[in-house]
């Protein structure tokens, strides 16, 4: 049953949460869902490699097509274009790498890489890597002070030269401050010119409508543990007429762009997450935006100089980016995370170094802004007495954030 998760904890999540913590970071990672664990779990003690040609071999790949149709059923897709993956990282990788090689092979004018500059590091490092190892020529695009894509900006860089683009990879939703962006229209600008599109739907899926046929994209990246399902196993869908070449070379699993043993506990898993995710959207996606607008209003109460983030109403229902001036985003989580409540900073921390936000420097934000800012990610197990918690805390954390860093000697009116 999905609808008692809105009024208690899941018995995994209270087995390995402490009952004391308030967790607000479900853009990270979410609990699995009872559904999921079932599942899994059916299957762990099962023999037989999907692979394999005897009775075992063929039970267990029964559950991987099986679980394949389901995930196509509720993505609106082919079961043949749904390609078994490690995680959204890995699905990335394989969806720009493969799909820039295949393009450049058939073509080697096409070197051009189009994103956004917003994307997720899963799509900014290869990226990188591919611009530093392969030649290949990246162009970010820019985008507005609430996060959205400028498709102008984009429209120009497919113009200029649409014959050296190889391929387009525009996320369907900020993770980090929760902007849908406007797909569709990405397509429309990349259709007529044959280029395919990329989307990371890491955070979409579940949580906004997701229809893989009608978006009009080429490949799409999920994820299960951002859905309810286990971590360590994602997907790529991908339609069956793009060229894709493969990272990994082996045993031609997964129409041999995708080579290795699959793991048929993990996909039975997040077949269970996907279906039951995107059955249950939209009152899900209800239920978690009058969370997600309680806790926006009480924070402004709490603290009236606090920003929010991102676009007011084309956003993720479960997401609120806010912004402290005076504080550092890490001291705000460590002070929060002292009082038991979990979410996330706008920055990345690399070798204990706290950098700013490339998301919010995007967007125009300053460098101070960009490192004074928090994540508040709402899911399946958030309640009303989370908010409570985080209400209650959010002012005098902020102060003594603010205590902190200001200069020694000198107090903040």
């Amino acid at each position: 049953m999905w609808a008692p998760l809105a009024a208690r904890r899941t018995l995994v999540d209270a087995m390995n949460t402490p009952a004391h913590t308030v967790y607000l970071d479900h853009a990270a990672t979410t609990p699995m869902l009872p559904a999921a664990v079932e599942a899994m779990t059916a299957h762990l003690l099962d023999v037989g490699n999907p692979s394999s040609l005897h009775a075992s071999g063929r039970r267990a790949r029964r559950v991987v097509e099986e679980s394949r149709e389901r995930i196509a059923r509720a993505l609106n897709c082919r079961p043949g274009e749904v390609v078994f993956t490690s995680g959204g990282t890995e699905a990335d990788n394989l969806a720009l790498k493969g799909i820039f090689w295949a393009r450049r092979a058939a073509d080697p004018a096409r070197t051009r890489i189009l994103a956004s500059a917003i994307e997720h590091h899963a799509v900014l490092d290869p990226l990188d890597w591919l611009d530093q190892r392969d030649d290949a020529e990246v162009e970010l695009i820019p985008v507005d002070r609430e996060g959205r894509l400028d498709l102008d900006a984009l429209r120009d860089a497919i113009e200029r030269d649409p014959g050296s683009v190889a391929v387009i990879s525009i996320m369907w939703a900020n993770n980090e401050v929760g902007t849908l962006q406007p797909i569709e229209e990405v397509v429309s600008l990349a259709a007529p010119h044959g280029i395919p599109v990329h989307t990371d739907a890491v955070q979409a899926v579940g949580q906004v409508p997701v229809d893989f046929a009608s978006s009009g994209v080429d490949a799409l990246t999920l994820t299960g543990h951002k859905v309810g399902g286990p971590y360590g196993v994602g997907a790529l869908v991908v339609r069956r007429e793009v060229a894709v070449t493969a990272l990994v070379h082996g045993g031609g699993q997964e129409r041999d762009i995708r080579s290795g043993t699959i793991d048929t506990p993990a996909i039975a898993g997040l077949a269970a997450a996907v279906e039951l995710s995107v059955k249950h959207q939209a009152e899900h996606a209800e239920r978690v935006r009058r969370l997600r607008d309680d806790l926006v209003a009480g924070v402004l109460a709490a603290v009236p100089d606090a920003v929010a983030n991102g676009h007011p109403e084309l956003r993720l229902p479960g997401n609120a980016h806010l912004t402290f001036p005076g504080c550092e985003g890490d001291s705000l989580l460590m002070l929060l995370d002292a009082r038991g409540i979990e979410c996330s900073t706008g920055s990345a921390c690399s070798a204990g170094v706290p950098q700013a936000s490339h998301v919010l420097l995007a967007m125009g934000r300053g460098d101070e802004q960009a490192r004074s800012s928090l994540r508040f990610s709402l899911g399946h197990t958030s309640t009303d007495a989370d908010l409570e918690r985080l209400l209650e805390a959010i002012g005098p954390v902020v102060e003594r954030a603010r205590a902190a860093k200001a200069p020694q000697g000198v107090k903040r009116a």
